[in-house]
Formats: structure tokens, C-alpha cells, sequence
């Protein structure tokens, strides 16, 4: 039998879990026969929230033979049911819907090598899975481990979802290396979040973008010390001004700020940034991970990855999983460039252009470009059919034609082909990332 990411978390005897709802500290042996996955091997559908119960559904089938769809409580029923009808789960685990057990649906094909389907969306009900096996689980694991500095002794919070690999990655890093993992639900703007943390003591947090945006606006730094032993960042593009700024404060209590890049097609993480090297480095993602290796495609600049953590390609419903097929490379979509020191820093997606007056206009970078010059606020571009390129924004007001006047003499482009509005919020999916799709929604509503 081949090894599973559960023996790892089985073997790490400091493990525990804590309920902050009833303040009960759980060994994982207390799970043993409370839960239990069914014989056999099928599709598990498991819409996890991050409460001790939910973890503890997780490990039992982490434990089994079923291959495991994670999802978002929250879907509405129609996307359920969509997702459901195109993948026929075996096994059902949804509290939310009092939905806890087998289906009756006929077992179909899953490669041997399949054990776990992350949506490539997170918050949305979109059929598209990645296809990741045990051997990509437990490698990336490992290889975060290889530079995080997880100890038996430290207590960290579950604060992203554990349906998002990110998310997932700090559950099976600190399960395999940590001690007390804090099963909770509660938002990092809730004061109650922060009484736990005080109560048992976190050492560490996880954040996308959008949290230490909360971190920042809200002045939450201050509330994780003394206990603080180091911060994670992935999930997307941090602010070069906000890396800088965590870099110092990091610098100042002694503690480092992990700045990471990766994707769910590679599991979790494919690099990170040496903590020493943020204050001269702000933007770069740093090199790549122990067993994965960038490179650069020399037409396109777009960086390409390879190592163990790389998917088993894509899926939209039952047939695709009869098939487990790893590629080469994995294509990322980002165009990246490398410094003399071997660092990489990413210039923006090959798909983010909108094309103005015959000039090609790339997206990321004009939103970068706007949190350096516009700090105060948050930005999104967004192109409309190579028309427009629209500039969203979030906060205090600002001079919209002021706005669009820099734009316009920075990327040399008319400046009737931007358009500049104010947004009450940036709307965001689950995994705090800025939904482009219902931003420019918002505009026509």
C-alpha cells in the first residue's frame, strides 16, 4: 500500500486540536471512533467549513482509500446539485444540508493516483477540479516544511479555508510538523478571533493579499505579539509598499515574514522569498521550492515550473477521473523575469492584457502601478473588450480625472479609453481574491 499524507499526521504525536466553541483540545486517536469513513474507494464530496468537526471528517477520509472533493459549504444548492449531477459523488459530507452519508450513485473509474479535487475557483460552483495525487500532497508538504520553521510547540489558527490549497497546505504543514492547530470559523475582523488568540497563544498566520490589507487598515500587528513566531503570504500579488512595511515591522520584533507564490495546479507552493532579503527584494516571489525547478520560456516569457507537486491535469466531471496524467512542465501563465541573484518576480498574467489603439496593455502591472501611486486605496483593472481599460477602486474618494490623466500619460494612451470608478467595496471570492468577473458585474448593475 502506498504511503498516505495520513501517515505523516498519524506519526506527529504533538498533535492536537483545539475547539474554540467549547474550549476542548482533541489528539487526533480521539477521532478514532467517533467518524469513519466508509470501505471501498469512490468520490467523496466534502463541504468543509474549518470547525473541529469538519477536520475531523477531513482525517477520516485523508485515512481511507476515497478520493476527496474539498468545497465551499456556502455554494448555493443550484451549484451543489450542478456539481454533484456532473461528478456523482459516493459519499456525501454536508452538515449544512443535514447530509452526511452514502449516495447510492454507481461506483465509475478513478485512477489509482487520484486522491484529492481542488476547485480551480474556490468560492464559485465552476466544475473545473485539479486532479492531485498523494505523492503531490505529501512532496509539497515536505518542501514547505523544508524552509518554514514549524515546531511541535507552536499553535496556529485556521483562518483560510481548508477548501483552497493554500488553505489546505497550513493544515497538512502544521499537522505533520506543529502541534496545536485552532479549528476555527471565525474572521480575523471578529474580536473574538483575537481572544483566542491571546487565550491559546498562536504563533504563526497565513494570509492572501486582502488579509494583511485587513492587518494593516485595522492595526492587528500589535495583537499577535508576544506569542508571533513568523507570518505566510501567498494567494496573490502583496503590495510591494505593504511587503515593505511587514518586512520592517518583522525586522523590528524579530520575527520573519514568508512571502510564497504558488498555485493549485502545483498543490500549494512552488517558491519562496529568503525573509532577509523583503526590504531590497519587495515584489519578488523568490526561487523556487526543494525538488521544484522555474524556468523561462524564451518566446513568451512566461514561467514554467516542474517537481512531484505538479497536478494530474484537469477535470469537469465523472469520466475525467478515470485519468491521472502529470505533464512536463506546468505552464503558470505568468510572465516572469530573474535577477543576477536567481530571484523571481512576476510582471503579470499573459492573459490580463486589453489591447488599446493597437498597444497592449498588461493589467497586473497597471495595478501595481496605481497601488504605488494611489497607496491609500485598493485597485483593479479590468479591459472591456479592447475598448476600455476600466480603473476600480475601493476607500476615501479620489480625483477620478486626476486618475486617469496619469494613467493615461503613463501608459501613453488616450485617456478617453479610461474610465475611473469607485466601488463601495472589491468584491472578492472566498479565497480573498479580487473577483474580476462580478466587479465589472457591478458596473452595468
Amino acid at each position: 500500500m502506498s504511503t498516505k499524507i495520513y501517515d505523516f499526521i498519524r506519526a506527529n504525536t504533538s498533535l492536537r486540536f483545539i475547539d474554540p466553541l467549547t474550549s476542548r483540545t482533541f489528539a487526533i486517536s480521539d477521532f478514532d471512533e467517533s467518524f469513519n469513513a466508509p470501505e471501498g474507494r469512490g468520490l467523496a464530496f466534502l463541504y468543509l467549513d474549518n470547525s473541529v468537526r469538519a477536520v475531523e471528517a477531513l482525517l477520516h477520509f485523508l485515512c481511507s482509500d476515497w478520493a476527496l472533493c474539498l468545497l465551499n459549504p456556502k455554494l448555493e444548492e443550484a451549484e451543489k446539485q450542478a456539481l454533484e449531477k456532473a461528478y456523482l459523488p459516493g459519499y456525501i459530507y454536508d452538515p449544512v444540508r443535514g447530509r452526511k452519508g452514502l449516495t447510492g450513485a454507481s461506483p465509475y473509474p478513478i485512477a489509482s493516483q487520484i486522491k484529492l479535487l481542488l476547485s480551480t475557483s474556490g468560492s464559485t460552483g465552476s466544475p473545473k477540479m485539479v486532479k492531485l495525487s498523494e505523492e503531490n500532497i505529501i512532496s509539497n508538504a515536505l518542501s514547505i516544511l523544508d524552509y518554514l520553521p514549524v515546531k511541535h510547540t507552536d499553535t496556529v489558527p485556521l483562518n483560510l479555508p481548508l477548501f483552497y490549497s493554500y488553505g489546505f497546505s497550513v493544515f497538512t504543514t502544521n499537522a505533520i510538523a506543529g502541534g496545536r492547530i485552532l479549528c476555527t470559523c471565525r474572521d480575523l475582523i471578529q474580536k473574538e478571533f483575537w481572544e483566542d488568540w491571546q487565550q491559546y497563544q498562536c504563533t504563526s498566520l497565513a494570509g492572501v493579499p486582502y488579509v494583511y490589507e485587513m492587518i494593516q487598515r485595522f492595526g492587528l500587528l500589535p495583537r499577535m505579539l508576544p506569542s508571533l513566531r513568523y507570518l505566510t503570504q501567498a494567494g496573490g500579488k502583496l503590495n510591494p509598499t505593504l511587503v515593505t512595511q511587514f518586512a520592517a515591522y518583522s525586522k523590528e520584533h524579530g520575527f520573519p515574514f514568508y512571502v510564497m507564490y504558488g498555485q493549485t495546479e502545483a498543490t500549494a507552493r512552488m517558491s519562496w522569498l529568503e525573509p532577509t532579503a523583503l526590504e531590497r527584494k519587495a515584489g519578488a516571489i523568490g526561487k523556487a521550492i526543494k525538488d521544484g525547478s522555474f524556468t523561462i520560456d524564451p518566446e513568451n516569457c512566461e514561467l514554467l515550473y516542474s517537481g512531484p507537486n505538479v497536478f494530474g491535469g484537469y477535470a469537469e466531471h465523472a469520466g475525467d477521473l478515470a485519468r491521472y496524467e502529470q505533464p512536463d512542465v506546468l505552464r503558470t501563465g505568468d510572465i516572469a523575469m530573474q535577477d543576477a541573484e536567481g530571484d523571481f518576480y512576476l510582471q503579470g498574467r499573459i492573459k490580463r492584457f486589453v489591447k488599446l489603439f493597437g498597444l497592449r496593455i498588461n493589467l497586473d502591472e497597471t495595478e501595481s502601478l496605481l497601488r504605488l501611486q494611489f497607496p491609500h486605496n485598493r485597485w483593479l483593472c479590468a479591459g472591456d473588450k479592447d475598448q476600455f481599460l476600466y480603473a476600480l477602486y475601493e476607500g476615501a474618494p479620489v480625483a477620478e480625472a486626476d486618475v486617469r490623466l496619469w494613467i493615461s500619460s503613463r501608459l501613453k494612451v488616450h485617456p478617453q479609453a479610461i474610465k475611473v470608478q469607485r466601488l463601495e467595496a472589491i468584491p472578492l471570492n472566498s479565497n480573498g481574491k479580487a473577483d474580476y468577473t462580478k466587479a465589472m458585474s457591478l458596473l452595468a448593475s
